[in-house]
């Protein structure tokens, strides 16, 4: 008798059909869908008191102004070979990031800040320099000119001077009176 127990136990295992049960998956996260598509990139200006620039009369105070740098669009980057797509971090704005301070960058900070100092110093003694040297200049121009003239006038008296040399010799010329008188004669 036992042994037609056991086909019947196992005919009863085979009529029996097995439930098919279906867990609900998790929605897919919407936080971040950076493996699908980029996120859009929005800055903030800060502007503060101003006039204006269409209309004199109108002064806009202190306000933020936002503006969209990047849209957002699609990621065509291919995923793994597996199907699973990793997600990426969120895109970081640099706008809004701390700056890292630590000893060496003040040190390098303040070194630049010195070479500054020291590059304005030697440049206003160059301007100082190239004036002194922009008169110099102007007074060389001056000399150079009236050396010019100079020279000009030199060679005229040099000419006229080669020029009566040359002429023949002529004896010095009195006043000859045909009336045999005195030249300076005071009588009326």
């Amino acid at each position: 008798m036992k042994l037609y127990l056991i086909p019947l136990l196992f005919l009863t295992a085979c009529s029996t059909t097995p439930k098919l049960t279906l867990l609900p998956q998790p929605p897919p996260s919407t936080a971040d869908n950076s493996a699908v598509r980029y996120p859009e990139v929005v800055r903030a200006y800060h502007f503060g008191r101003y006039a204006d620039p269409n209309d004199d009369l109108v002064m806009h105070e202190q306000h933020v102004v936002y503006r969209v740098e990047e849209n957002t669009r699609w990621n065509f980057h291919p995923g793994p070979v597996g199907g699973d797509i990793p997600a990426l971090p969120p895109a970081h704005d640099a706008a809004f990031s701390p700056t890292l301070v630590n000893d060496a960058v003040l040190a390098e900070v303040n070194a630049q800040r010195l070479a500054t100092v020291q590059i304005m110093l030697e440049a206003r003694t160059l301007s100082a320099a190239l004036a002194q040297f922009q008169v110099a200049l102007q007074q060389t121009k001056t000399n150079l000119q009236e050396t010019a003239v100079l020279r000009a006038t030199v060679n005229n008296m040099r000419k006229r001077l080669d020029a009566l040399e040359t002429a023949p010799e002529q004896p010095p010329t009195s006043p000859i009176s045909p009336t045999k008188e005195p030249a300076d004669s005071l009588s009326p």
